[in-house]
This record gives structure tokens, C-alpha cells and sequence, in this order.
């Protein structure tokens, strides 16, 4: 009898135990299960505000602590300039975004935030880090090895500021110059877009042999989310308005802006972003056939689907018209996760309606809240979601700014060298008694970086740090060179000095998005003023800072060189290594030059194709 007791007693402390470990141990928060197990887990535990708290993003400037506790926010980014100080050290970008999650921490389930930027050429956002060429000189360079590097580069700066996602690359097929992003695109061809989204791997890491198509993968703490964006045909608007309407057939839309999401998609891309453009007057946002139907259904796509900058209210006209009418449209097209950024309120309220009298069915919101779980638990956000100070040393270290100033040479395109081929100019002598550097464009690091830098629209002047053109000359050139910089320099200035030669360095002033969107695609004033009056009278090279091609044949003939630069970033330096030939030239258009505007559009393969410089085109010195 007395062994019996003792048996019982055996029992009921076991299960005791059993009890007390089941209330401490939580599946979800267990590393050692598979994901598919955790995200069932915690979706089972879910309450509907819960779920539609994971689908909302906002902006950081309302991202306080009670917010995301109350409201359960899944997300929340910086939009365009958006930081926690002028100049903040990546200390205190790590601290801010702490201080976010700790509110997220501190709800029922902890289920992490993440939070996004949009590092687009490098951490951009972020004072003294390492901005690289846009997309269009990288286009140029034809080297997707460089390009993954530049990934891995700016995934490294990214997390040393705490964030773990980034809404890039974008993979748009820009075929419209006029459009005010074309910078944001490598190149008019798809095929070349495609083998640009090796920066998807550099930010991410390569996905394992045996991984499952279309599922996100991050490889580690020193990698981020990436996001394919803008889905889908975002370049192809008629007369390249920026948000406006692409007129293609099915097939048009698939071989062209489709392509490159097929590669994003294989190599385990994260997000994707919806586009503010329509399609044959479709908008994209609303759009289930191609969300829903094609990208998550045909091609298999597991991540979440994310709507672009206050995308929702752009689905009516006016603007946020019938907000619960878009709200349904979206969700139900297949969006996941809403940068809302600031109306969080209403979207939530207006969600939770719609789900409630069964507008939207619960499975479409355990759906996405599903496919948001599975990119945060792919980032390791459950494992570790405070960041540290550890990696801060990344932020505009050497090795980076090494790698972008290698990126700004081999982006550069060479489109005219001497008036005739017997009587080039370039490279140019190092060594010689004086040289005139002229245009705003040669001393100011905002110019050369363009939009999407320090702040949405770009800046003027040396808000950050980096080498300006003219630094990189003056550090080039033989000691004895006297290089005299006269921003606008008049006749009378240019006839009673002697100079060897002048660098003209002009181009178009920065921009982002709608505010680029040019129907003229004319350099400003007083660049031309400047080619006509000092090439006119020195011998010449014009290096061009922009965005796309750009009208340049009225001032052809008097250039003695011509290199496009596009907006090559904070490393001036790599223009000055092949300006004097310590490396050659190696840029090879991704865009076709035109010759006016009334030829637009036109891309390689066109019947009408009669360009100044074709697609492919790039003297070598």
C-alpha cells in the first residue's frame, strides 16, 4: 500500500511539473520548431485586432510606445528623410528603433515589429554612410557581381542602424526617360533588370540549393528583408508619368516588367511592393488577377505584399475618396501589409468592419498575417529582436566607400572622346600647368548623389560625407597642376587665363518621384550656358550628373568629350581615376541616348529606333 502512495505521488509531481513547464514553454517562441509549426502556433493565439495590427505600418514619428502596444503594429519605417536627428549617429538610430520595439515587446503575444527603410543606393537616409550610383550607373557597369556586393555592402550599413528590412531594390523596366524614377531603374531592357537582382542575394544571402521556390530567406544577423518593387509596369507609363497608367497587352506586360520579379521571386526575395501605377487603367493596388492570381498563385510567391506610401487612398479619385471601398479592393487583391503611414486609426477601424460583416473573409487576413510571420520569423526577429551597438563600425567604413568608388568608374559611359578619332582628349595629363574645373555640379556631393539622399528629394551642398568631384581632381592631379574652380566662369575670364583643358560638370538638379517627371528631359540653366561658353573656347570634357538621358546633341559638336556620370554617389573620387586613365573606361549604356524628346518613347528593338547613342553603346580610352 505504501509503495502505491508513493507511486501516486510520483504521478501527481510529475504532471505537476508537466503543467508548470507546458505555462512556461511557448511553441511559437521555441527556435528549435519548424517555422510552419511557431506561425500556427501563434496565429491560433491570435485575436482579430491582433492580426490586423500586424498588417499595419506606420511612420516612425507616431510609432510611440503605447501606440504599438495598444494597436498591436506590426510594422513601422522611415519615410523619405525621415530620422531621429540631423546628423544622427547610428547609436541613436539603434536606440530609436529599440525604444519602438520594446512597445511591441510589451503586448500579450511580444510579437516583434519590423521595421523598414528605404536604402535604395545605399543607406541613404543615414549621415556619412556610403552612398552608392543609383540604378541607372549601376545598370551601366553590366557586372551583377559588383551589384551583389553593393547588396551585402549596404545590408551590413542597414543593420548597423538596427533595421532589419529595406524597400529595394526596385526592379522597374524603365522605358519612358521622362519618368521622374527612370534613375531608380538599371536599364530600358529586361534582361539586363533580371541580372541586376543579384543585389536580392547581397542583401539577403544565397538561397540554399534545397530551399523552397518562393519562400523568403535571410541568411543572418548581417543581412536584411529585401523588396522587389514597383508591382508591376511602373515604367512603362504613357509619357512616363510617374503613378500614371500603362497601356500593354498581357503578354507586353509579362515579357517586359514581369520578368525580373520570376529571379527575385527564385532567389527568395522577402516582400514586394505594389505599384501606384495602373495597368490599362486597372490600378495595380486593386488589382487581384495580378497580386493574388499571378504573382502569389502562379509564381508562388510565400512573402508578404506590401502597398506603397499611402497606396490605398490613391486607388480612388480624389485621393482617399472612399477609404473603406479601398481598403476592401486592396485586401482583397491580395495586399498583406499597409504602409498606412499615419491614419492607422482609420485603417484599422475600417479593416475590422470589413472583416466583421464578412466583406473580407477571415481566411484572406490569417492569409496575410501568415506571410508577415514568416518573413520576421526568416529575419530572426523572434530570436533577437533589440539590436546592439556591434556593427555601428560598418556605417561609411573604407571597404565600403572602396567598393562605390569602384562602382562610379566602371558606371561611367564614355560617349565621345576628341573631335575626331585620331585626336582624342581622354585620359587626360595629370601633369600640366593649369586646368579649369567649372559648374556647381564639380564641388557639391547633393548634386552628384541626387534624390533619395539625406532626404526625399536630395539637397544641395555637402550636408554629408563623402569626395566631391573637384576634391577628386585636386587629389589626381600632379602637385605642380594648378586646378582653379570657377563655378560659372564669364568669357573675359576664360580668355585671359591660359588653360590646358577644362572639366565641365553639369547636369540636372536632384529629384524624387513625380517632382523628376520631365517632358523636355533639357539640362537647367546655367548648364548650358556653361558647355557653350567654355567649351566654346577651351578644349573640353563635360561630365553629365543624371538621372537618365538627357537633350545633348545641340551642344555635341562643341564637346571635345562627353561621359555620362549619372549620379554616381558620395565617391567623386571613381570619376577622377578615369578622367586621368588610371583606369579605362568600361560603361556601356543601359538606356538608349536620344536625340529630342519627340522620339519618345524608344527602346532597343523599336522600328523607329534612331538614337544618338544606341543601347550597348561606350567608347574605351
Amino acid at each position: 500500500m505504501a509503495k502505491t502512495s508513493v507511486f501516486v505521488i510520483w504521478i501527481l509531481i510529475i504532471c505537476s511539473w508537466f503543467i508548470i513547464w507546458q505555462s512556461y514553454y511557448i511553441k511559437y517562441k521555441d527556435p528549435n520548431q519548424p517555422i510552419s509549426v511557431r506561425i500556427k502556433d501563434l496565429l491560433s493565439q491570435m485575436t482579430l485586432e491582433e492580426k490586423i495590427g500586424q498588417m499595419t505600418q506606420i511612420e516612425r514619428k507616431v510609432a510611440e510606445s503605447d501606440v504599438m502596444k495598444n494597436y498591436f503594429i506590426g510594422s513601422v519605417f522611415s519615410e523619405g528623410g525621415s530620422v531621429p536627428a540631423p546628423k544622427a549617429s547610428p547609436e541613436a538610430w539603434v536606440n530609436m528603433v529599440n525604444e519602438i520595439q520594446k512597445g511591441s515587446l510589451s503586448t500579450r503575444l511580444g510579437i516583434p515589429m519590423i521595421y523598414g527603410i528605404d536604402a535604395v543606393h545605399g543607406h541613404n537616409s543615414v549621415y556619412s554612410a556610403t552612398i552608392f550610383p543609383h540604378n541607372v550607373g549601376l545598370g551601366a557597369t553590366r557586372d551583377p557581381i559588383l551589384i551583389k556586393k553593393i547588396g551585402a555592402a549596404t545590408a551590413l550599413e542597414i543593420r548597423a542602424t538596427g533595421i532589419p528590412y529595406t524597400f529595394a531594390p526596385c526592379i522597374a523596366v524603365c522605358r519612358d526617360p521622362r519618368w521622374g524614377r527612370c534613375y531608380e531603374s538599371y536599364s530600358e531592357d529586361p534582361k539586363l533588370v533580371q541580372a541586376m537582382t543579384e543585389f536580392i542575394p547581397g542583401l539577403q544571402g544565397d538561397v540554399p540549393p534545397k530551399s523552397k521556390k518562393g519562400f523568403p530567406f535571410v541568411s543572418g544577423r548581417e543581412k536584411v528583408a529585401a523588396c522587389a518593387k514597383h508591382f508591376v509596369g511602373d515604367g512603362g507609363t504613357t509619357k512616363g508619368l510617374d503613378e500614371n497608367n500603362t497601356v500593354l497587352s498581357r503578354n507586353g506586360l509579362l515579357n517586359i516588367h514581369m520578368r525580373a520579379y520570376y529571379d527575385a521571386i527564385a532567389k527568395g526575395v522577402a516582400t514586394v511592393m505594389v505599384s501606384y501605377t495602373s495597368w490599362n487603367g486597372v490600378k495595380m493596388h486593386a488589382n487581384r488577377d495580378l497580386i493574388d492570381g499571378f504573382l502569389k498563385n502562379t509564381l508562388g510567391f510565400k512573402g508578404f505584399v506590401i502597398s506603397d506610401y499611402e497606396g490605398l487612398d490613391r486607388i480612388t479619385n480624389p485621393f482617399h475618396a472612399n477609404y473603406t471601398y479601398s481598403i476592401e479592393a486592396a485586401i482583397s487583391a491580395g495586399i498583406d501589409m499597409v504602409m498606412v503611414p499615419y491614419n492607422y486609426t482609420e485603417f484599422i477601424d475600417g479593416l475590422t468592419f470589413l472583416v466583421k460583416n464578412k466583406f473580407i473573409p477571415m481566411s484572406r487576413i490569417d492569409d496575410a498575417v501568415t506571410r508577415i510571420l514568416l518573413v520576421k520569423f526568416s529575419v530572426g526577429l523572434f530570436e533577437k529582436p533589440l539590436a546592439d551597438f556591434s556593427m555601428a563600425k560598418y556605417i561609411g567604413c573604407k571597404e565600403h566607400r572602396e567598393l562605390a568608388r569602384e562602382a562610379v568608374r566602371k558606371s561611367l559611359v564614355l560617349l565621345k572622346n576628341g573631335k575626331s578619332a585620331d585626336k582624342t582628349l581622354l585620359p587626360l595629363p595629370r601633369k600640366t600647368s593649369k586646368i579649369l574645373v567649372a559648374g556647381k555640379h564639380a564641388d557639391n556631393i547633393g548634386y552628384q548623389c541626387g534624390g533619395w539622399t539625406i532626404k526625399w528629394q536630395g539637397f544641395d551642398g555637402n550636408l554629408t560625407v563623402g569626395t566631391s568631384i573637384l576634391n577628386g581632381i585636386k587629389k589626381t592631379v600632379d602637385a605642380e597642376t594648378e586646378v582653379v574652380y570657377q563655378e560659372n566662369p564669364n568669357t573675359d575670364f576664360l580668355k585671359s587665363n591660359q588653360f590646358s583643358y577644362a572639366i565641365v560638370v553639369v547636369g540636372e538638379l536632384p529629384y524624387a518621384e513625380t517632382n523628376g517627371d520631365s517632358q523636355n528631359l533639357t539640362i537647367p540653366e546655367p548648364g548650358p550656358s556653361i558647355i557653350t561658353n567654355v567649351c566654346g573656347n577651351i578644349k573640353c570634357v563635360v561630365v553629365l550628373i543624371t538621372g537618365r538621358p538627357v537633350v545633348i546633341q545641340p551642344y555635341l559638336a562643341t564637346i571635345d568629350a562627353l561621359v555620362a556620370a549619372w549620379l554616381p554617389g558620395t565617391e567623386g573620387q571613381g570619376i577622377a581615376d578615369a578622367l586621368f586613365g588610371d583606369h579605362d573606361f568600361t560603361g556601356k549604356l543601359s538606356f538608349t541616348w536620344l536625340k529630342t524628346v519627340d522620339q519618345l518613347p524608344m527602346s532597343v528593338g523599336d522600328a523607329h529606333y534612331d538614337p544618338l547613342f544606341p543601347f550597348g553603346f561606350g567608347l574605351k580610352t
